[in-house]
């Protein structure tokens, strides 16, 4: 069974760098290599939204509130990617998705909170 696991979230100050990471479990290599993979984070009374992605060759995109603050990154050889968060703020509080599409497939992750205290 494919599922995306996520892990590094939790109670964070204010200007922390915590790194989200997100794990492909019981992906084969030639299925989860072409993958794009992206982050999402859903803040309380809001709408899911796109934080940063990154496609199947490596090119990454980013939301403009997050930009210069967050790296996506992803290592095929462990089939996970990784959002490093610099100079987080009280609006980055939310729960942060992970997500793995192509053209006929989408997965997502079951989600991990991260809460920044002032």
């Amino acid at each position: 069974q494919k599922r995306l696991v996520e892990s590094g979230g939790g109670l964070v100050q204010a200007g922390g760098s915590p790194r989200l990471r997100c794990r492909g479990s019981g992906f084969i290599t030639s299925v989860f290599n072409p993958l794009h993979m992206a982050w999402y984070r859903q803040a309380p009374g809001k709408q899911r939204e796109l934080v940063a992605t990154v496609s199947n060759s490596g090119t990454t995109t980013y939301a403009d509130s997050v930009k210069g603050r967050f790296t996506i990154s992803r290592d095929n050889s462990v089939k996970t990617i990784y959002l490093r968060m610099n100079s987080l703020n009280l609006e980055d509080t939310a729960i942060y998705y992970c997500n793995a599409h192509d053209s006929q497939n989408n997965y997502w992750g079951q989600g991990t909170q991260v809460t920044v205290s002032s």
